[in-house]
């Protein structure tokens, strides 16, 4: 059965659809995104933004997609006003002593993770990424790595997204799909882009809801991020400053599904945050926000012929490293796409 490539339906309108989407439309392709939600109301409005593969697997891809990504997003932080997308300086700390391995040859630790070998590409990637000396660190934080990466601010970057779509020729239908072969009688080619959605739509059962809660506060003067995440903790502490606020983190609740803000928590979340800045005990709650990263024992990011008889490129199951893997992924999704053409998908 010969497959039309060049009209293409990506399902889900969050970081992930959206760069597959533009990925293929500016490589010649008719592309509708359909997505039940608007950019803004996906998982993806929600997230931080630090480029840092976080709570992702298989890793060592993982650390490939972000090499991408930090590539594509370092030269769109020419244009924060546009595309949302800054370069900042800031410390990946860690409460715990550093691995004797040696200084400069190991890249740091993944929160969440604790995957630290095969991460040279990442270790590259990263100009200027080096240990952080004594004096820089704060109390509390016995290593770390200082690091100047992207840092997105998620809302203004989608809106930046979507108009570079339209602008390739491509279109968003809001809809609500039932199943994959809906979207494969509509197009001979899909691409599955529909994060948490996946467990129902797929139906895949191992996809499921790492819950994270956020609380954005007036930003007192703190111009550097900080990460501070042992392996495996359900809590973590991050600052990241945004144009809309200073977001403070946060929580990886596995099973997780409600999307309602617990005040506790966000009490939790300042008083950590206070440790290491005092000066935020005080500060004005701006907004709280809870988001559902789409966790997975591993990305599937792959094609399979649907029942209809139209081929499904998968790429889904990104847990908390979404914006930090999207262009990879895209860039992997529209290698996928070629080799159908090519005839290498049957």
């Amino acid at each position: 059965m010969t497959i039309r490539t060049d009209d293409v339906w990506v399902i889900g309108g969050g970081v992930i659809g959206l760069t597959s989407a533009i990925a293929l439309a500016e490589d010649g392709r008719r592309v509708r995104v359909v997505s039940r939600e608007p950019a803004g109301g996906t998982t993806s409005a929600v997230a931080g933004g630090l480029c840092w593969p976080y709570r992702i697997q298989p890793y060592e891809r993982a650390v490939q997609w972000s090499v991408r990504s930090f590539q594509v997003l370092a030269e769109l932080a020419r244009r924060p006003e546009e595309t949302g997308a800054r370069m900042v300086t800031g410390t990946m700390a860690s409460a715990s002593v550093p691995d004797a391995a040696g200084e400069g040859h190991r890249a740091p630790q993944e929160p969440g993770n604790g995957v630290e070998d095969g991460l040279a590409a990442w270790y590259a990637a990263v100009p200027g990424l080096r240990r952080a000396h004594r004096e820089e660190l704060l109390d509390g934080c016995a290593s770390g790595w200082r690091a100047r990466t992207p840092l997105v601010d998620m809302p203004a970057h989608l809106r930046y997204l979507e108009r570079r779509l339209t602008a390739a020729g491509g279109t968003v239908e809001r809809r609500t799909l039932t199943s994959l072969e809906e979207a494969g009688r509509a197009a001979d080619l899909v691409v599955n882009c529909s994060g948490l959605g996946a467990r129902d739509l797929v139906p895949d059962p191992d996809v499921h809801p790492v819950q994270g809660q956020l609380v954005i506060v007036a930003n007192p003067g703190i111009e550097e991020w900080f990460v501070s995440a042992e392996t495996g903790a359900a809590d973590t502490t991050y600052l990241l400053p945004q144009p809309y606020g200073l977001v403070l983190g946060g929580t990886a609740r596995e099973h997780a599904w409600s999307r309602e803000p617990d005040p506790a928590v966000a009490q939790a979340i300042v008083a950590r945050c206070a440790r290491y800045f005092p000066e935020l005990a005080g500060a004005r709650v701006r907004e709280h926000k809870v988001g559902l990263r789409p966790a997975r024992p591993a990305v599937r990011l792959a094609a399979e012929r649907l029942s209809g008889g139209a081929v499904c490129v998968h790429n889904y199951g990104h847990g908390g490293a979404g914006v930090t893997v999207a262009w990879g992924c895209a860039d992997e999704v529209l290698r996928t796409v070629r080799e159908i053409e090519a005839g290498g998908h049957q």
